[in-house]
């Protein structure tokens, strides 16, 4: 192994791909081209291009919204996170998602959809005034960005890893097949997108567990290799481990689980985060807009098969009795470890698959990390066009006028985002270069529209303020966890995580809780300052002022609620299985 990796770090390219390989990853980017062009007649008008002009199906709607976050953070991301941490990563799909989807879509929803607008900012506009959109609007479109380019460098990490190509060389023709696209489509050609790439990535990676496990000799087996290689069986619990900060390869207490990952991170970003949530406004009416997030919370709880497993089958593969892979931090490749956590994933394609089989698998990540890519920047389009060009700069533009901004400006976020690929090179890991973007900005989000939608006490210069004091407050505990002497640093991380044991994922989780606490704690001493709304403003846009629309739906079968219970009972039933 050391030689083979010795060869690959010097030559940059572990395989070669077989003409037909070559096709069908060919065929893939003309297919989406060719998506881009054919909708492009069918968006004209703001309604068309921004919302896909509110015509799709419950279950379009919800593969779409899982599969606008199945990019570079699902697939490469938390297959190397689940090589560095373990079985622990598994909370982000199960109480880091499960939970909040089903809130977003029984509970939010309704006030989303009825009140009919472009984005969440929009919200916050009716319910708080132009400063907390400003504000959201302004967070929101540079996260989006810094997304758009983790997505972008991590695309180019496999094209690298697989094929040997450049890194600026990947990202570009990852971008510019992407910003064509969207550009032409909008939302519409984005959706369409997604649910094609939603089938590959399943048809693509699902043989990867499959063939590890049989390998491995069964799921037993497997546990009792990771046991031997790292000394421990720490790495395949979800529970068991988290009753102190040193008992777990995360350095994380179930205290940070639970509040930081299950309450405000989760709640946080898939209900507030407008790039998912912008894909369940496409709807065709009230009862597709609740389901939709249902339908992508069942899918949702399949993905760690395709995700989590390949890391830990990386964590226990075994040559001759010494562990096959020895992966690093991305700061801390050299000749002698060549590859990162976030590599794992196409080390373990190249291991498993071969021609046709590894087009198939190498095509199913790179529609990954387009659909992140998509995900993004068609957010961060509709949100500078509506929140801020349309807000602030020109008012009384015609539509088509802001059509066609949102066609430029996703040129223009595309080329930002690829300047902000190159940020990523300098984290550990992608996740925990994620999870503190979600703490600077979707944390107090999630704060300010929480209080918004079910506290009719809540003024706008509560929501305003709150939503401030938490962002700031948490790029300031950020800054000060990590500048200083180690010293500082383990000074710093007893006050922000609980713990010095606490490691960067942890601190990331206890920072967003901090920031969610701070900006709901603001925002009700500044509404208590000031005075209230008058209820009748408030109608639509808060629980208990709003007479809550009939879905439509005639039978128990036909419920949302329905099928988000049977969600949650498997949801429980896995917890206890993997306890």
């Amino acid at each position: 192994m050391t030689a083979l990796a010795a060869l690959a770090f010097l030559t940059g390219q572990l395989t070669q791909l077989a003409p037909v390989d070559i096709l069908i990853l060919v065929l893939y980017f003309a297919i989406v081209l060719f998506i881009g062009f054919y909708v492009k007649g069918s968006t004209n008008t703001s309604e068309e291009f921004f919302l896909a002009g509110r015509e799709m199906t419950a279950w379009i709607a919800g593969l779409s919204f899982v599969s606008a976050n199945l990019g570079s953070l699902e697939l490469m991301g938390w297959a190397g996170a689940a090589y560095q941490y373990g079985m622990l990563a598994t909370h982000w799909y199960w109480i880091g998602a499960i939970p909040a989807m089903l809130f977003l879509g029984i509970v939010m929803m309704p006030f989303y959809y009825i009140s009919k607008t472009h984005s969440v900012p929009g919200y916050l506009q009716l319910r708080f005034g132009e400063g907390a959109r400003g504000l959201s609007a302004v967070s929101f479109g540079l996260m989006t960005i810094l997304m758009s380019g983790v997505n972008m460098y991590a695309m180019a990490l496999v094209m690298k890893v697989v094929l040997g190509w450049n890194i600026s060389f990947s990202i570009w023709v990852g971008a510019i097949t992407v910003a064509i696209y969207v550009m032409l489509g909008g939302l519409k050609s984005a959706i369409i997108n997604e649910v094609l790439q939603f089938v590959l990535i399943w048809a693509g990676a699902a043989l990867i567990p499959i063939l590890g496990l049989v390998e491995a000799g069964g799921w037993n087996n497997l546990k009792a290799n990771i046991a031997h290689n790292i000394g421990s069986n720490d790495y395949t619990h979800l529970w068991t481990t988290l009753g102190h900060f040193r008992d777990n390869p995360m350095g994380v207490h179930w205290t940070g689980i639970v509040f930081g990952l299950g309450f405000v991170v989760s709640f946080g970003y898939w209900t507030t985060d407008f790039l998912v949530v912008q894909r369940v406004l496409s709807a065709n009416n009230l009862r597709a807009a609740k389901m939709a997030p249902v339908i992508g919370a069942a899918f949702k709880m399949a993905v760690p098969l395709i995700v989590i497993v390949p890391g830990l089958i990386a964590l226990g593969l075994n040559n001759h009795g010494v562990p096959l892979f020895h992966l690093v931090g991305e700061n801390q490749v050299s000749a002698a470890n060549p590859y990162s956590y976030n590599e794992v994933l196409p080390l373990m394609l190249i291991r498993y698959c071969g021609p046709g089989l590894l087009g198939l698998g190498i095509t199913a990540l790179v529609a990954g990390f387009m659909s992140g890519m998509a995900g993004n920047v068609s957010a961060f389009s509709t949100v500078w066009t509506y929140d801020l060009y349309g807000a602030f700069i020109n008012k009384k533009a015609s539509d088509k006028h802001y059509v066609a901004m949102g066609r430029w400006s996703t040129v223009v976020g595309m080329l930002i985002s690829i300047a902000t690929a190159y940020l990523v090179a300098n984290a550990a890991s992608i996740m925990d270069y994620v999870q503190a973007l979600f703490s600077f900005f979707i944390a107090p989000l999630f704060g300010t529209v929480v209080l918004g939608m079910l506290w009719k006490r809540a003024t706008k210069a509560g929501g305003f303020w709150g939503l401030l004091a938490g962002t700031a407050s948490s790029i300031g505990m950020w800054v000060y966890t990590s500048f200083g002497t180690e010293i500082h640093k383990a000074l710093a991380l007893s006050r922000v995580a609980l713990s010095s044991d606490a490691r960067p994922m942890a601190e990331n989780l206890y920072r967003a809780l901090w920031s969610w606490l701070i900006c709901v704690a603001v925002t009700v001493v500044v509404s208590y300052m000031t005075k209230p709304t008058p209820e009748a403003q408030l109608a639509g846009l808060v629980y208990g002022a709003t007479p809550i629309p009939d879905d439509g739906a005639t039978s128990i079968w036909q419920k949302p609620i329905f099928w988000a219970v049977i969600v949650i009972i498997v949801f429980f039933a896995l917890n206890i299985i993997f306890f």
